[in-house]
Formats: C-alpha cells, structure tokens, sequence
C-alpha cells in the first residue's frame, strides 16, 4: 500500500501506467470484452467498475490535449445514438480529471476491436454491464 495512490493502483498496472508513452492508448474493459485474446499487455482488475477503475487511473495519467478526443467509446450496436449508462458514468470522471468538458469519441465495434488491439494495454474490470469500455489516449506532463 502506498500513501496517496489510489489501492486499485496495483503494481501491475502502476508498472503498464508509467511504461506509456505520449500517445498510447490504455483500454478499460468490462467483463464482456475479450481482453485476453486482444491485449498486448493485459492487466486485470477484476474486483472493480469500469468507472471506478477510470477515476484510479486517471489520477496518474494525462490525458492527450493534442487531440479532439482523447477518449472513445464503443458505440450501441444497431442504436449508434444512444449513449449507455456506463458512459454516461465516464463522462463527469473525464471532466474532473480534464478540469475540463471531454468529448467523448463512438466508435463502432470491430473499429473499437481494432484500436484496442493496437493499445499499449487492456485493464479488464469486473464490470458487468454493456458497453463499459473506454479507450484512453495518454497525454503528457508539461514541466515547462
């Protein structure tokens, strides 16, 4: 246990977290997602929500501001539109972290698929609902 690091922080994922690069993408994964046939790097957090697991992370990354959206969702298959519960979750935990309103790419699924094959890695929670999925773009941290 470390003072100030979030405990879903574990040394697996603090490790993947700090081994990114400006420009990586990190995916947070529901339980449905086929994380382990998909990750490059695969970190499990079994015991948490996707949301949960998006604030954690998000108090050690940044998020990319050289792009109009530095975070994507994968878009209701035949509803495009709609915006699932567990988006509608991430986007005030975007905010906070931003200091900022974030938009929020939909991406269709199998172009969701193929952005998280490519991802540095894939945190899989334990999440159970539909649609709990985001892709992270890293940022970087301004020391000028």
């Amino acid at each position: 246990m470390l003072k100030g690091i979030d405990p879903l922080l574990h040394a697996d994922l603090l490790h993947a977290l700090a081994s990114m690069g400006h420009g990586d993408d990190l995916v947070i994964a529901d339980a449905n997602f086929p994380a382990a046939s998909m990750a490059r790097r695969l970190v499990r957090l079994d015991g948490a929500g996707a949301p949960a697991a998006l604030r954690a992370v998000l108090t050690l990354l940044p998020l990319d501001d050289f792009v109009e959206h530095p975070a994507a969702v994968m878009a209701v298959v035949g509803d495009p539109a709609r915006v699932p519960e567990p988006v509608r979750d991430f986007q005030p935990v975007l905010a906070a972290a931003a200091g900022r309103p974030v938009t929020i790419e939909r991406l269709e699924r199998f172009a969701f698929y193929d952005r998280s094959r490519a991802a540095f890695a894939v945190v899989a929670t334990g999440d159970a609902r539909k649609y709990a999925n985001i892709i992270l773009r890293k940022g970087v941290i301004a020391v000028d």
